[in-house]
């Protein structure tokens, strides 16, 4: 398409992430507009079609792509609906930024890998949005340029207020510690090659059943090591922090956003309520990043191999939370489209 031409974004998924999406292409972004969105909840696709001007609702994804006024997909469904709509947009031959998960499991993920292969040709961009945060983006142009000497390990948090009814101690390393698997990889530009998690004692606020917190150590092809502190129902807010400690010093992000005051008698600043406020920046130059490469031809960003990658890093890690040993992480041979 012309690099002049407004881009048609179909949104498969309207809930909490994929509505945010519909809002973010109105509202925030430039070069697009919603041509289409898609949910099983006819009444909400309704709803929401009817304040878009130029937009159609549809129960089914396939149709929404089929429209006319469509040339790129935004999936945002439940990742197990995800393989089925990635490869309805392949038969399309349809740019695709897809909401992470890739699929719920590599073997899903490693079908959907060869689907693209096949084409010849990228045509997903996974949504990990960290990548595109101002702070992790400033960290890993610290480490590309070797500022601080060879990095030798990370230290990550995760922390969460509270969890939703239904969180499982496989949600945790499914939903929340993805993320970093996905940035120690992206940071590192290696592969993670074993998991171990260690389980203390749980905190009181936890669900019965749920183990939180939890230690959860990495091992990469090179060498080093990365450990990520979940606490999921902290109960004071959302915190994520990284840092990357190197052969000639560190550098941390996460620590400070926003204004910090002393007054009162009391000294801080606020904490962020959820992972929306604190990563809205990052999901606003996610979406328009993806919109001007995709006006011009080109795929970026996260590939479908990093959303496999992730994916069989994820099933190694829910292996060792249930065992409590060091599990090794098992990778198909990565495909020339992705080196």
């Amino acid at each position: 398409m012309s690099q002049h031409q407004t881009l048609g974004v179909a949104v498969i998924g309207t809930g909490r992430m994929g509505a945010d999406h519909v809002r973010r292409i109105n509202d925030v972004i430039s070069g697009a507009r919603v041509a289409a969105v898609a949910d099983i909840d006819a009444d909400r696709v309704r709803r929401l079609a009817d304040g878009i001007d130029g937009c159609t609702p549809y129960t089914d994804p396939a149709a929404a792509m089929a429209d006319p006024g469509v040339d790129a997909v935004l999936i945002a469904s439940p990742g197990p609906a995800h393989e089925d709509a990635l490869l309805a947009a392949f038969a399309r031959d349809l740019p695709v930024l897809c909401e992470k998960p890739l699929t719920p499991d590599p073997a899903s993920a490693l079908r959907v890998v060869a689907a693209e292969t096949a084409l010849g040709h990228r045509r997903v961009q996974v949504g990990f949005m960290r990548r595109y945060d101002a702070d992790y983006l400033t960290l890993k142009s610290l480490l590309d340029k070797g500022t601080y000497g060879r990095p030798l390990m990370l230290h990550n948090k995760h922390r969460n207020a509270d969890t939703p009814p239904g969180f499982s101690n496989a949600m945790m390393i499914h939903d929340s510690v993805v993320h970093e698997i996905d940035v120690t990889r992206w940071l590192l530009d290696e592969e993670i090659t074993a998991v171990q998690v260690l389980r203390p004692a749980p905190t009181g606020h936890a669900p019965e059943g749920l183990g939180d917190p939890q230690l959860i150590l990495f091992e990469t092809a090179g060498g080093r090591v990365v450990d990520t502190e979940l606490f999921v129902n902290c109960r004071f807010g959302y915190q994520v922090s990284c840092e990357a400690v190197c052969e000639d010093g560190t550098a941390r992000i996460g620590d400070d956003r926003g204004v910090f005051v002393n007054a009162a008698g009391h000294w801080g600043g606020a904490i962020t309520p959820g992972f929306v406020e604190r990563f809205e920046e990052a999901y606003d130059r996610q979406v328009q990043r993806w919109v001007d490469a995709t006006r011009r031809g080109a795929v970026e960003g996260p590939s479908c191999w990093d959303g496999y990658a992730a994916a069989a890093v994820c099933e190694a890690g829910v292996r060792a939370q249930a065992t409590g040993e060091r599990v090794a992480v098992e990778l198909a041979e990565r495909p020339a489209l992705y080196r």
